[in-house]
């Protein structure tokens, strides 16, 4: 039985024997917007933003960096025009990449990121940039003490809007809306304070949840703070995509009531019941350009983590085209590896804030509790390979077949999407 899995840009292929007890696990068929050009339309009507911009003279509009294959093509030339149309100068509108504390979007990459040259050529695009101190504004602190520090342009603009998409997210419960602002243009205080151990080790801190989500619940107190402190409202273009990226919903509104719209769409066809649980789980990091790094891949490894029997092995295929990730990252690696699982997470339990990109260790160490990770890839190089803490394999099907024979058991989970889509064990 041959499978294809999202791999880099092409993607791979898993054969896998047909005598063995084979589940693939796919969303269930999304609905495709047919003319996504006349739906934008309506949604951006000069009217509407004409009535909502009333005595705006500028504008900020956040977008994801280059780890979210967001359709920005559809909708920000014409969310511009007519913001240009109602009266806002084009040299008054910030297009702000919401890189939170990956590295900047620039060059070839930033173009891959908006895809319309005339949003490039027309309005100022530039990164937000977490380090920088004087670039935020001090907002104080939330109820239970994080730091609120954001951008200071998309503080300061008169009209705010935050786009994104709504996909799963292992901490947040979803991505888009709300985390778009924090910590998409956060200060690193902020997204360490949200990073730390205390938030990540919270049993409701997972992917399709925001029921008392304390990240969640965190990152709507500072909606609510940003709004009550501007005076103004934050609206939203929050974006759902199957696995074409094709365009299944899109919608426009208040931050919060846009983002709760989004989530009940995508919900319905990102998670998935599954009756049994699995010795041998076959996943991926979700292709280009989810899994251009290491770092991003260990999301394939904690989403699929209700279908693991104990003692479990969980194979991933993630290209990793860059390498592991941050150097930040590569010490946080080098730190699990020196101190071991138990004294590192015991280490980070008593630290108010994170170290940057400490946090992905942590959520990696959560698959590793109760399975074997296993990794493919045709990216990592070198020392990358070794700070993994992962067994790297050089076949997906031999790997497979080791493990069908250790647990003796030939049933095996594919889940093709990766963290795209959400297994949820449901016994009959």
């Amino acid at each position: 039985m041959q499978i294809d899995l999202l791999y880099g840009k092409s993607g791979i292929s898993v054969d896998l024997p047909n005598q063995w007890d084979i589940t693939v696990i796919n969303k269930p068929v999304m609905p495709l917007i047919q003319d996504v050009e006349s739906t934008v339309s309506e949604l951006l009507h000069f009217n509407e933003l004409k009535k909502i911009t009333n005595g705006c003279a500028s504008a900020c509009i956040l977008v994801c960096d280059i780890t979210r294959p967001v359709p920005n093509h559809t909708f920000l030339r014409p969310l511009i025009e007519n913001l240009i149309r109602v009266g806002i100068r084009r040299d008054q509108i910030t297009v702000l990449i919401a890189t939170g504390l990956h590295r900047p979007n620039q060059g070839k990459e930033l173009e891959s990121v908006i895809r319309d040259e005339w949003v490039l050529n027309n309005v100022l695009v530039t990164n937000h940039f977490a380090l920088d101190d004087h670039a935020h504004v001090d907002l104080g602190l939330t109820s239970r003490g994080t730091p609120i520090k954001l951008d200071r342009r998309f503080i300061e603009a008169d009209f705010k809007v935050a786009t994104g998409l709504v996909e799963p997210h292992f901490m947040a419960g979803y991505s888009g809306g709300r985390k778009v602002v924090a910590p998409g243009i956060a200060h690193a205080d902020t997204i360490r304070t949200f990073h730390s151990a205390k938030f990540m080790e919270d049993p409701l801190a997972v992917q399709c949840n925001v029921d008392g989500n304390p990240l969640h619940e965190e990152q709507l107190e500072i909606m609510d703070l940003v709004q009550e402190h501007t005076r103004s409202t934050i609206y939203a273009i929050n974006t759902v995509i199957d696995d074409e990226r094709q365009l299944s919903f899109i919608n426009f509104g208040p931050i919060v009531d846009s983002h709760n719209a989004a989530i009940e769409h995508v919900h319905q066809y990102c998670t998935v019941a599954v009756e049994r649980r699995f010795n041998t789980i076959i996943s991926s990091a979700a292709g280009f350009p989810l899994d251009k790094t290491y770092y991003q891949t260990v999301k394939g490894m904690v989403t699929p983590m209700d279908l693991f029997h104990q003692n479990a092995t969980l194979i991933v295929a993630s290209d990793c085209s860059e390498g592991l990730g941050s150097d930040a990252y590569r010490q946080s690696q080098r730190n699990l590896l020196k101190e071991g699982p138990d004294n590192f997470l015991s280490r980070i339990l008593t630290k108010k804030m994170a170290d940057i990109d400490e946090w992905e260790t942590e959520m990696q160490l959560k698959s590793q509790r109760i399975a074997t990770i296993k990794l493919y890839s045709e990216g990592l190089q070198g020392l990358d390979r070794e700070l993994t803490g992962v067994d790297l394999i050089d076949s997906i099907e031999k790997a497979a077949h080791e493990s069908v024979v250790r647990s003796k058991s030939n049933a095996v989970a594919v889940i093709p999407e990766g963290p795209y889509v959400v297994p949820q064990y449901s016994p009959a």
